[in-house]
């Protein structure tokens, strides 16, 4: 694999997002909801650079079937906080498709929140199929497979502080 993103990249990038999130939210209370389980490192990153009162809750969407295979999406909102009449922030590692993204707004605008916006580390270029663009990206990266800083692969590389590119001959299935 090779580098894509440095560990000091990223974090650039993160702070960069947090204070567009300030400009944008100011001293208003706001609900972060993680998307699980990529977006882990982020939210977690995000969270210490906030100075906003902070709800923060996580739902689990997803769509992969072993190691690269989609089939239809799951959401788990169990662990969701009540976001009725609440500025929300759905947080991301990775904006490909976009189906991930739009399905999750759909389910969450039904819950009555005061707002919905979006942020997401990556934002894969070429592969979007819904007009939905996040609120709040941090790259725009190449359409190639990518692990670390909460992206895996196998369910393995999540803990890697930086964003790698995996070659053909990494990927098995």
């Amino acid at each position: 694999m090779r580098t894509l993103l440095s560990e000091e990249q990223i974090q650039q990038a993160v702070s960069n997002m947090a204070c567009e999130v300030v400009e944008t939210y100011g001293d208003k209370p706001l609900t972060i909801v993680g998307v699980l389980t990529g977006s882990v490192v982020l939210l977690a990153d995000m969270i210490r650079k906030l100075s906003m009162p902070l709800r923060v809750g996580v739902v689990q969407a997803s769509s992969y079937r072993g190691a690269t295979q989609r089939g239809p999406l799951v959401i788990n909102s169990d662990l969701m906080p009540n976001i009725a009449n609440q500025d929300v922030l759905v947080l991301d590692d990775i904006f490909d498709t976009g189906n991930t993204l739009v399905e999750l707004l759909a389910l969450m605008d039904q819950l009555g929140p005061t707002s919905i916006r979006t942020a997401v580390l990556l934002r894969k270029l070429g592969q979007q199929e819904v007009d939905l663009q996040p609120d709040f990206v941090g790259f725009d990266i190449p359409n190639e497979f990518v692990v670390g800083y909460g992206l895996d692969y196998q369910d393995e590389f999540r803990n890697l502080p930086y964003v790698a590119c995996l070659e053909p001959d990494d990927l098995r299935d």
